[in-house]
Parts: C-alpha cells; structure tokens; sequence
C-alpha cells in the first residue's frame, strides 16, 4: 500500500483508493469507515455517480444547506466511484462545498480508477477542479490496489475447475 496507515489518523484525514474494477476498493473504503465507526466514530457512505440525482432533490425540496451541515459533522465520508460518470456544474458545485466543508476537519475516502492527473477533465471546470483538488491532497494518504480482478480472477477460477471436472467426467 505504499506507507503505513496509521488508523488514529483516519478521522481527519482524506484517503484515496485506486486502480482498476474488481481489486476492491469499495471494500477497503468500507472496511476504513466500520473501523472509525467501531472506534466511535460516524460514517455515510455515498456512490458518486448517483449522488447529482440526490442533490437536485435536496436543492428541489429546499434542504441542500441542512444537509450539507449535517455532512459537513459526519467523521467519515466515503465517496465511492469518483470520476465514473460524468458531471454537470450544479452537482460540480456542490462537490466543491461537500469537500470545502470537510477540507482538514473530517475524513473523505474517495474510490476511484480515474488517474488524478485527470480529474480536472472530469470535473470540467479548471477553476473547480484546482480548488477540489487543493483541499483533498493538503492531508491525503493514498492507497493503490494492483493485481487480478477479484470478480473475474474469482470467476475465472470457478469456471476453469468446473470445465476441468466436466473434461474430466467425459475422459
């Protein structure tokens, strides 16, 4: 993983978990958030893709500014599947706020396979993307998964034994 994580720092600092489908991300970011909550800690998990949907219902139902304080409190936020879809600049902006409001005070666990170095295309905005990313390297660790897909290896691996069983039966 690159350097030692250092769990007591977990509340306040931005990790971010990378690399291709199926090495397990989400389930890293999980397990990091269900350790702050076993250590009294709070935590939301929130795919990314899906969450413009939800914003424009909150801004819609007039409850955006309360939800976003009540985030802005929550110790642990994992954003999962960062850079997957694409963005308007309404969910962009609020993006912004989201890390704005939890830059060095909360945790934000980001899940992504898009590199950094193109998240500014991702983001669409030079300026917004320059802020995003200001206020999630200043205390980022970041992890980096590498190997065999764990769905397809897992698959694979099923699929080979039972073709092998089946040649096997017909010898």
């Amino acid at each position: 993983m690159g350097s030692e994580f250092e769990p007591r720092e977990l509340p306040v600092r931005g990790h971010y978990v990378s690399d291709s489908t199926g090495l397990g991300k989400t389930w890293l970011a999980c397990a990091l958030a269900q350790y702050a909550c076993r250590q009294g800690h709070s935590a939301l998990y929130l795919r990314v893709p899906r969450l413009a949907e939800e914003l424009r219902i909150l801004h819609g139902a007039g409850s955006f500014r309360r939800w976003l304080q009540q985030l802005a409190k929550v110790d642990v936020l994992v954003l999962d599947d960062w850079g997957t879809g694409a963005i308007d600049a309404a969910t962009r902006a609020d993006l912004l706020e989201i890390v704005d409001d939890r830059s060095a005070q909360r945790a934000t666990i980001i899940t992504h396979q898009l590199p950094i170095e193109h998240w500014h295309a991702w983001l669409g905005d030079p300026t917004v993307a320059d802020a995003i990313l200001d206020r999630l390297m200043q205390h980022c660790r970041r992890f980096t998964l590498d190997g065999e897909s764990r769905r397809t290896g897992r698959n694979a691996g099923v699929a080979n034994k039972s073709n092998k069983t089946t040649q096997e039966a017909k010898s």
